[in-house]
Parts: structure tokens; sequence; C-alpha cells
């Protein structure tokens, strides 16, 4: 299902791609969408959901079903009042949200405009979008993920279709998204209420902030917003700082991260919200044990499937945006521009995921306060790191500087899940590290043989581009499992041993 939505997002990016280009427009556009979406993994899909399923988990392991009905419904009505809350300011404040997250533009006034009117129509995608978020968290904690990991789908459809059909009968055209984003977070939210209705766990919200259970929510919640989201902040200092350079630098970091947020959402994301609910349940029973094989196992995985992930996408960075995005409005100019940052985002990719990772190893044992501390670090790491680079790699350095910092959050979680015991690595380690790395040197040497000079790809029509792009995907998929193979590893047997 993950798959799936993620499918239907680089369709939607290719729309607006081939439709509205990187200017003006679309760095308005991506600004205004990325600030509530930035408050959506901060507070929703981030820190809420990271405090709220062990809390979940706990009730639903051990008491009954009616105490843990009146926790959603009082969690619903306080987490809504607050998000409430936050919706009304936002949509008041928006022309200082923009000065604040987007300064460069407060010099060219049409874009500080377009950014300010956008994010009017935006900004309430918070409020559904964290909704929609918490009702996923109880359905998660049920063990029904495809429904939440089908919902933005949804999202996508509705972006596309406004892009399409809305977007020309506007006198602003790039307007229509700023709608379709606020009429997609109330369709997501209302797809998921017959599915919590089935688990007799339909919220009927209740504003009780007393409530123990609401109580932890908020307390674990609280250096969570910080710790769960250090990434996505970084990303928006990389919009801010971006803001200042020439116009189409917003547009090229958005749409090179949307390729790495492909394998993240699809694997990282996934694994993770999978996990996290297991590992609450496994720290409830104090089964310390099986928390960490099932980190362990969430580790074999993350190096066999992200590592080939990072290297494909290096290798063929210029090749897949060119097939996806080089279209219409979309220059050859903005292609290299955007394979740049691909590559450097590409280069932290390992990094992001295995931050996803390790994190629930804290969050299931509500642990949220060591993940600040070390998100703290990170942050820091990044914003030197961006002064350090951009001056000599423009908006490419913002990105590596962003794929670094991802690399000490999770080498520091790494180090301190070890050092307290909590992850101790099963054995074979080595073998498959070495196994994995001859595979991804095969794959390499393949790919970068195969994706030859980037001129001929900008030569080639959109058909032409699309088979051989699938062809070589394929081809280094096939060699980089035929050698892993060859080498011994046994999908088989690793996948068994699961949680």
């Amino acid at each position: 299902m993950t798959l799936l939505s993620r499918v239907f997002g680089f369709i939607r990016d290719m729309v607006v791609a081939r439709i509205f280009g990187a200017g003006l427009g679309t760095d308005a556009f991506f600004v205004a969408f990325k600030i509530p979406n930035f408050m959506r993994r901060l507070f929703a899909e981030g820190a809420f959901s990271q405090s709220f399923v062990p809390v979940l988990s706990e009730y639903k392991t051990q008491r009954e079903h009616d105490e843990v009905k009146r926790l959603v419904d009082d969690v619903a009505g306080t987490f809504g009042a607050v998000l409430l809350l936050i919706t009304i300011i936002g949509i008041l404040a928006a022309p200082l949200l923009i000065a604040v997250f987007a300064p460069g533009f407060l010099d060219e006034t049409e874009k500080y405009d377009l950014a300010t009117d956008m994010l009017r129509f935006t900004f309430p995608y918070i409020l559904f979008i964290s909704l929609t978020a918490f009702a996923g968290g109880i359905l998660n904690s049920y063990g029904r993920f495809s429904v939440p990991a089908f919902t933005p789908v949804l999202l996508n459809l509705i972006l596309i279709s406004c892009a399409l059909w809305l977007a020309p009968q506007m006198e602003q055209p790039i307007m229509a998204l700023a709608w379709g984003v606020f009429a997609a977070g109330l369709v997501q939210l209302l797809f998921q209420l017959p599915f919590l209705a089935r688990l007799r766990l339909l919220p009927r919200p209740r504003f009780d902030r007393n409530n123990a259970g609401v109580q932890k929510i908020k307390t674990l919640m609280i250096p969570a917003i910080f710790g769960s989201s250090v990434a996505q902040i970084n990303l928006l200092l990389d919009t801010l700082i971006a803001s200042f350079l020439v116009t189409g630098s917003v547009s090229w970091l958005y749409f090179s991260d949307r390729l790495v947020e492909f394998p993240l959402g699809v694997f990282g994301i996934a694994l993770a919200t999978v996990i996290l609910p297991n590992l609450s349940q496994q720290h409830a029973a104090a089964s310390a044990e099986a928390f960490s094989r099932t980190l362990d196992w969430a580790l074999r995985w993350v190096l066999l499937i992200g590592t080939p992930a990072t290297v494909g996408l290096f290798v063929l960075a210029g090749p897949m945006l060119t097939t996806l995005f080089q279209y219409g409005e979309f220059s050859q100019h903005d292609a290299e521009m955007a394979t740049r940052s691909l590559m450097a985002y590409a280069l932290g990719l390992q990094g992001f995921i295995l931050v996803k990772v390790l994190a629930p190893g804290f969050f299931a044992r509500q642990d949220t306060k060591t993940p600040v501390k070390i998100g703290i670090i990170a942050m820091v790491s990044n914003m030197v790191m961006n002064v350090i680079l951009v001056f000599p790699l423009a908006h490419a350095g913002l990105a590596l500087a962003t794929s670094l910092s991802a690399f000490i959050n999770a080498g520091l979680l790494y180090r301190i899940l070890r050092r307290e015991g909590v992850y101790m690595p099963e054995a074979g380690w080595l073998k498959l590290f070495l196994q994995v790395l001859l595979a991804n040197i095969v794959m390499a040497a393949l790919l970068w043989w195969g994706a030859g000079e980037l001129a001929q790809w900008f030569a080639w029509d959109g058909l032409t581009r699309t088979w051989q792009l699938l062809l070589w995907i394929a081809a280094g998929a096939a060699v980089y499992f035929l050698v892993l193979l060859l080498v011994g590893v046994r999908f088989g047997t690793l996948w068994r041993q699961k949680v």
C-alpha cells in the first residue's frame, strides 16, 4: 500500500513539473505546502504517533476495551482542540510564517504574496492530517496497516485532479494546488473513520487534560516533538537558505528530495511503522530478548534493501530525474541542477532509514528525551555544515549537509542502544555485510556502464527514457539479488527470523 501511495506521489510530481515547471509559482507552493507538511511530521506522524502508539499499546495489552475507548475519546478531544488553535493561529500569521521559513522571498514581492495566499489554504491541512495520523495510529496498533498506508493515495489523486482540471479554470493556476491540499486533508480524515467504527473505537471527542493516558502522552510528546523530526527540521533549514539562492533552488531540492522519499517511505517508514507496535508490546510484556531480536531483524533488512537503493539513486540520479520530470516547463537545466542535489541526498538515504528504524527503540520504551539530545547535536551539525557547504556547492551543499547530519543522528542512536544493552546484535553480521558489499559493487558497475551520458537521455523521447530506465533498474536489481544468492544469502531464512 505504501508502494502504491509513493507511485501516485511520483505521478503527482510529474504532473506538477510538467504543468508548472520549476519557477516562481512552484517555489511559492512548495514553501506553502512544506510548512504544514513539516508540522504534520513534527506533531502528527512524528512526536504524536511515537508517543501515542506506545501508550495505546500498553492500554491494549494491560486494560479492558472500555478503558482503551476512553483514552481514544480523551486524546481526540484534547489533541483536536490544540490542533484547531494552532490552525487558527497559522492562518492569521501566514505572512509572518512565510517571512520566517522563507526570508529570501521578502525581496521578491510577487513570490512572497503568492506563498502567503497559498499558505492560508494549505495550513488547515495540519488539522486534518494530524487527526488522520491519530486514526492511523489506532489502526496500526490493531494490525490494520493497509488503510493508513493507502490513505496518502487520496492526497495524490486530488492534487493530480486539481493540476489537470482546476488549474486551467483559475486566474492564478498554481492556486489550484493549494485548494487541493485543503480538500485532500479533509477527505483523508473522513476515509479512515469507518474503519475505526469497525474496531468500536470511533472517537467521541472529550476534552480531558487530566486523563492519566493523555498526561503520559503529553509528557512523552513534548521532547519527542524535536527529537523525532530532526530530518524534517534540517530539510526546512535547507529551504530557508535556498530561498536566498537563485530562483528554482527550492524546487530543485523538492524534486530531488521526493525521489529520496520514495525508498525511504516504501521501505524505511513502512518498516518503522510495523516494528513500533511490536517493540511497544514487547516492552510492555518485559521481553528484552524479543525486543533486541526485532531491532536486529529490522537492521538486517535496512542493510539488504537500503544499501542498493542508495547506490541506485546515486548512479541513476540524472536518468531518473530526466525520465520523470524533464518535460514541458521543467528544463534540461532544471534536471541538471536537481541531479546534483539528488546525488547528495542519496548519500544520506541509509542514514535517514537508520534513524527511522533506531528511533522506535527509544520511543517504544517511552524514552523520548534521549533522541532529543541526539537530535540537537545532529541539527547543530547540519547548520554548521550548511554554512560550510552552501558556498562551494550551492543547493547541493544543503542536501549534502542534511545527509551527513543523518548519519551523525543514526550513529549516536545506535551507540546508545548498544551501550545500554537494549540492542545486542545477533551472529552473522560481518558475513552479511561483506556479501552485501560485493553485490553492491557489481550492481554499481553495471548501472554506471548502462546509464551512459546524461545528454543521451535528454535526446530521447519520454517512451525511450522510460523503458531504458526500467531496463537498467530491473537489470541492477536482478544482478544484485543474483550475486547475493550466489554468495549464500537466503532471504527466506532472514524473513523467518522476524519478531
